[in-house]
């Protein structure tokens, strides 16, 4: 595994430690940040599979997008499109004033980056 590759992983491990943290807080819960932490778990491990397979990524925040990159690679990863789909709204949409994220809305988001992080970490032949 490239030293870049593991750098995307750990900071996506972490951002999926976080989320699932933030979403088990018995006070205080924060449904922005665990949505927003979902997102970016999934997004870094996509880059993860990116960066060993040498395809730029960029800087984009879609997963969709990041998902079409990594299909010729990983081809049976399209079952993550949907999942994919839904976590890239937590990007921004709970970032700013305006609107907020559920109790409902995290829990979906942990629930989808849990099965985004299980395909991506047994692709890499990691413990789950």
């Amino acid at each position: 595994m490239k030293p870049l590759t593991k750098e995307w992983i750990d900071k996506a491990e972490g951002d999926w430690v976080v989320a699932g943290l933030i979403s088990r807080a018995r006070r205080s819960t924060n449904y922005d940040a665990t949505c927003f932490h979902a997102q970016q778990s999934a997004e870094k491990y996509l880059k993860a599979r990116l960066e060993e397979a040498g395809v730029a990524s960029g800087k984009t925040h879609d997963l969709a997008k990041l998902l079409s990159l990594v299909l010729p690679v990983e081809p049976s990863w399209g079952v993550l499109r949907q999942d994919l789909i839904v976590l890239t709204d937590f990007a921004v949409d709970y970032r700013y004033p305006g609107s907020s994220a559920t109790k409902g809305d995290a829990k979906d988001a942990v629930k989808r980056c849990t099965k985004v992080r299980l395909i991506i970490r047994r692709s890499f032949g990691l413990k789950v």
